[in-house]
């Protein structure tokens, strides 16, 4: 492993739905590199899928110890990261209490409501004709509908959330012109949902979390009212809004995939594993891990109080884990894709997401069997916010 001295600016270079070809260069001669964002001080960056997993799960390197420093960042502000801010015990706390609510039953029992949602945006899609922007029709109202029912959002106020959301995760929130107006008003409703389960409990994920908070279990009101907003909010809508209407681009660009997935049908879960892992949904590395410790990466040191960031989708390409990694192939059998992270910050909405991920590409790949560009790959519009990356407009015919 070789170390240069020069710190490089950080993002990389994007393009729809590829990732930097510097990557692999660093990957191959230089898995640890200096890099510099555009806030906050310079950092490690690992790009090898080893290393990677190593900084996410090994206790040497800490969230925690972040809070307050000028990490390295996307944001000119710093922003308390709730969860993501956390090592263990505290991480471990919030993790348990947040998991009953937010089981695997739970989001199971989700299917056949996520299933019909997708057909009735579908059918909404063809009474208004024969070309939609799946972004707009599609692919953004359903993670928000599905994200507000289960907190026990009114429908009446889904268009607020949508609102929200794009606020929180734009460009515009890289400069800190609208961060702390959206999450302060983010924060304001969800302490009034709060108050609204109490007087009346529910069943839904909110009026679960507000029986784990007032029946003994150690979540504080400010804890609660973070994973419920900002978090569940954030991570389940814009995740799934920004990777859908990717995963469309990439299957109609990449035909002979789609024709084998249209051909086997019974390949889908495996599929949206494999476009997880290849179709990068993060415009960077984000969540700066400081060691509290030496560590050793081969012949490279990373010194006590130096930050590292993990490059999950650089992970995800790398050869020594992933056969032919440049290669789409949805019939990938191994792939240990980091894309949810690894280790103790791994989604915990990742289900969630698979599951939307897969009922949404089923219906429109049910429903439009000559699913097409409406213009073409070049005139589709691209993102490419402080958090996720993904198509703004994506027009399709059928």
């Amino acid at each position: 492993m070789t170390t240069s001295s020069e710190v490089r600016s950080y993002p990389f270079e994007m393009h729809d739905i590829g990732i930097s070809p510097l990557y692999a260069r660093l990957r191959a001669e230089e898995p640890l590199s200096r890099v510099a964002l555009p806030y906050g001080e310079p950092a490690w960056l690992a790009t090898r899928h080893a290393d990677v997993k190593l900084v996410l799960t090994d206790p040497r390197f800490s969230r925690a110890v972040a809070q307050g420093l000028d990490q390295p960042r996307l944001r000119r502000e710093l922003t308390g990261d709730g969860i993501m801010g956390m090592d263990p015990p505290d991480h471990t706390r919030l993790r348990r209490l947040a998991g009953k609510a937010f089981t695997a039953r739970r989001v199971e029992r989700m299917r056949s409501s996520i299933r019909e949602l997708s057909h009735r945006l579908i059918d909404r899609m063809e009474a208004a004709g024969r070309t939609a922007d799946l972004v707009e029709d599609f692919a953004t109202p359903l993670p928000v509908t599905v994200i507000c029912d289960l907190l026990g959002v009114p429908v009446e106020d889904h268009h607020v959330f949508r609102e929200w959301t794009a606020g929180l995760t734009d460009d515009s929130t890289a400069r800190g012109d609208v961060l702390y107006e959206v999450g302060g008003k983010l924060e304001e409703y969800m302490a009034g949902l709060v108050a609204q389960r109490r007087e009346e409990p529910t069943d839904d994920l909110l009026g679960a979390l507000v029986y784990a908070r007032d029946n003994g279990d150690r979540l504080t009101e400010d804890e609660l009212i973070s994973i419920a907003g900002a978090g569940l909010l954030t991570g389940g809508v814009e995740t799934v809004s920004s990777a859908l209407p990717s995963f469309v681009f990439t299957l109609l660009t990449h035909p002979e995939q789609l024709t084998r997935l249209r051909r086997e049908p019974e390949l889908l879960p495996r599929a949206v594993e494999e476009l997880l892992r290849y179709v990068p949904i993060n415009t960077a590395a984000m969540f700066a891990r400081y060691a509290l410790e030496a560590v050793s990466f081969g012949d490279t040191v990373v010194r006590a109080g130096d930050p590292v960031l993990a490059a999950l989708h650089a992970a995800n390409r790398d050869p020594e884990v992933f056969e032919d990694p440049e290669r789409l192939d949805l019939g990938r059998e191994h792939n240990p894709h980091v894309t949810f992270g690894h280790g103790p910050h791994h989604c915990i909405g990742a289900q969630l997401a698979r599951l939307e991920l897969q009922e949404a590409l089923k219906a429109l790949l049910e429903r439009f069997p000559e699913l097409r560009f409406a213009e073409g790959p070049e005139d589709v519009e691209w993102k490419y916010g402080v958090i996720v990356r993904g198509p703004s407009r994506l027009h399709i015919s059928w």
